[in-house]
């Protein structure tokens, strides 16, 4: 298929962009520690603009190293030892016909503390050394996601460590916020003008490291958008109050650029024109749409030459970084109602996965320029494969937020983003994209077509080794098969199909409907032999399971067990529970479910659980945190308190959602018989999509 808009060029300002296809900005841990653009960087933009990317957007980039820093490998146009390393990313990008545009941003209140002697050591040790920034992120590594979930842990950080800057001591604290509560202090005029100053310089410097534009970050939350927002700014000064005062900051950065980098340098403008606090039950509350396309049509007029619409903010995050559930499109609306009232380009992006979506928009007038992120971790070679006529290769982005959790995991370590389908994101300077074809056609034989089995015979088949996956089921997947089954999981079954489709295209041959074992494995007389036979639900020993009301997840999400208009618990809140939970809720049953933990879905990614949550607490669904199941009885289950007080709950069905246990069996009667044996995905260590990937990425490109 064509895609004749998507693939036309577009002016913004006096730049001309090859294609409407925008790689928007991503965090994603690849700069140096001190902030210059190295080789990792580098690599990871080129690979994206060589496979025909229009205009990258860079990620996040720091306007100073005191205030600004937000994670340890984070850009900065702070200062002028940042233009030369920067120039060298711009004539990379630029060689393949992409431009780049530097965006530009301020974190305010949605940042994390920093210790006041750091507050002047960053402007003189971090700026001269990269070591320093390395020994201060590694001795920092306590104060992380995890340690905010502590009220004295907070209560301690804001004693003794440096405040936020904002427009108004309003901190991070609603919704799921991961970063929240913090001592945060409404920014003197004088800080204002300072940081006006730096956001103009960083610009200068963008232009003179050859980029082809800036972007200003007026959306998710940080600085700017606090400014705009009747939320977060407060103020009763001229720059709080009225519109025309929230947006002064803003215009004046504007205007300070244009002054400092002339006419013919374009400017972008990323805004959050609706900040959905309604969602998590503060209707009324932030920037509303009406007033965000307000905002629109004055940025228009401050002189601006593209205008980035977005959504959200870290109180509200799930509407700028959707999860599983969201639908393609959902919010092309916002980018609508923009372009209707304004002269200037839009680019938006609307949770757009395919390019028969992209084009689609383009032709019925909701924007000029397709906008993605997260598509480009999972195949950075999305614009090549669309304009090749491959778009069923695109591996599509599944809105796991594997990527988001990666990264708020690593926000101190030094480690990049990772992307559950695509474990080579990110690490392109590590792994080539097409790896050398050196199996010379030696067999190899992978039991289990899940996504570590699959993953596996794709990267050795690349290599020219002859594969073949034995699969027990009569389609690939594996544990998959059961993700995709929960309401809005549709998703999952995208990365099922590519992966197959991927795998096959590269010779790998399948065969459906065979339980593997050595016998059938030694008529292959493999080379080597890999073991991706997954995991199953665990069933612990806990008195009365052994009743035939009791259950584990798999037969439930299979449809081999069906129940309607039960009463039904589940035991553990882990996503699987939660989202088996809501499967029995659609069925028409009423749903407990029994946590032992103290909350619900521990250790599980906020924006996930939250998600699920918001659809279960609507279906009236009973949530037990706090309870140890001791027996089930007939009809009745004996739980446990903390503090020693024993419960019962009515139910006609128990299902265990406790977790999984590696399928090892194989790898026993394996074991001893063959040179290269290797076990990986679930069936060496139960864990996530992204784990199982990577470990058989990894393998299959290390076999020798």
């Amino acid at each position: 298929m064509d895609y004749p808009m998507l693939f036309s060029s577009m002016n913004i300002g006096p730049v001309t962009i090859q294609n409407r296809i925008v790689m928007s900005s991503m965090c994603v841990g690849l700069a140096e520690y001190d902030g210059t653009a190295g080789k990792e960087l580098a690599d990871y933009y080129e690979e994206r603009a060589a496979a025909g990317v229009g205009l990258i957007m860079t990620e996040c980039t720091r306007i100073n190293e005191t205030n600004c820093v937000s994670h340890s490998r984070m850009l900065s146009m702070s200062h002028d030892q940042y233009i030369e390393p920067f120039r060298k990313v711009s004539e990379r990008v630029h060689s393949h016909g992409t431009k780049i545009f530097v965006q530009l941003f301020h974190p305010g209140r949605q940042n994390l503390v920093v210790f006041p002697t750091v507050w002047r050591l960053n402007e003189v040790a971090g700026r001269l050394l990269p070591s320093y920034w390395k020994l201060f992120f590694r001795l920092a590594g306590g104060v992380d996601e995890a340690s905010l979930d502590d009220p004295k842990m907070v209560k301690r950080m804001n004693r003794w460590m440096k405040p936020l800057l904002a427009p108004s001591a309003v901190p991070c604290g609603l919704g799921e916020n991961p970063i929240r509560n913090q001592n945060t202090v409404a920014m003197t005029i004088e800080q204002i003008k300072t940081l006006t100053a730096e956001f103009i310089a960083a610009a200068g410097r963008a232009q003179k490291a050859g980029a082809d534009g800036v972007e200003l970050h007026g959306a998710h939350g940080y600085l700017i958008q606090q400014f705009l927002s009747p939320y977060t700014n407060r103020r009763t000064d001229e720059y709080g109050g009225s519109l025309e005062n929230r947006m002064r900051f803003l215009q004046e950065i504007i205007q300070g650029i244009r002054k400092e980098c002339g006419a013919g340098f374009p400017i972008s403008v990323r805004l959050s024109v609706e900040e959905f606090y309604d969602r998590i039950g503060f209707p009324g509350q932030g920037i509303l749409l009406e007033e965000g396309v307000e905002m629109a049509k004055r940025l228009e007029g401050f002189g601006i030459d593209v205008i980035n619409v977005s959504s959200g903010n870290y109180d509200t995050e799930q509407t700028s970084c959707e999860p599983i559930s969201f639908e393609p499109g959902w919010r092309k609306y916002l980018a609508k109602a923009v372009k209707d009232v304004v002269g200037l380009p839009v680019i938006a992006a609307n949770l757009i996965r395919s390019p028969e979506q992209a084009e689609a928009q383009l032709a019925e007038g909701v924007q000029d320029f397709i906008a993605m992120g997260r598509p480009f971790l999972s195949d950075p070679e999305w614009a090549k494969k669309a304009r090749e006529g491959r778009s069923d290769e695109i591996l599509k982005c599944i809105c796991c937020l594997y990527c988001m959790e990666c990264f708020r995991k690593n926000i101190l370590n030094g480690k990049p983003v990772s992307c559950a389908v695509n474990p080579r994101t990110c690490r392109e300077s590590r792994y080539e994209s097409s790896p050398q074809r050196d199996g010379n056609g030696r067999q190899i034989v992978v039991a289990g077509a899940g996504p570590a089995g699959l993953t596996a015979a794709k990267e050795l088949a690349a290599r020219d080794f002859r594969v073949t996956v034995l699969e027990q089921n009569a389609e690939p997947g594996g544990q998959l098969i059961l993700a995709e089954a929960p309401p809005y999981k549709e998703k999952i079954g995208w990365f099922i199909e590519e992966l197959t489709l991927l795998a096959r295209r590269q010779g790998v041959k399948i065969r459906y409907n065979v339980e593997a074992d050595k016998k059938i494995i030694d008529e292959y007389q493999p080379y080597a032999v890999i073991l991706a036979t997954g995991a199953e639900a665990a069933a612990p020993r806990i008195p009365g399971s052994e009743q035939d009301s009791v259950v584990t997840v798999t037969p439930v999400l299979t449809g081999e067990k069906q129940y309607y208009g039960k009463r039904i618990a589940v035991i553990g809140s882990g996503m699987t529970g939660l989202e088996t939970a809501e499967f029995l809720l659609e069925q028409g049953n009423t749903v407990t479910i029994i946590e032992m933990a103290d909350r619900i879905a521990p250790g599980a990614y906020p924006t996930n659980v939250r998600d699920v949550l918001q659809r279960l607490e609507e279906g009236a669904v009973t949530f037990l945190p706090g309870r140890r199941l001791e027996r089930i009885g007939d009809g009745v289950l004996h739980l446990r308190r903390k503090d020693g007080v024993l419960e019962t709950v009515q139910t006609d069905v128990t299902v265990l959602a406790i977790g999984v246990r590696s399928r090892d069996g194989l790898a026993k009667e394996c074991a001893g018989h063959y040179e290269r044996l290797y076990v990986i995905g679930d069936a060496g260590k139960p864990g996530r999509i992204g784990e199982a990937t990577r470990s058989a990425f990894e393998l299959a490109r290390s076999i020798r």
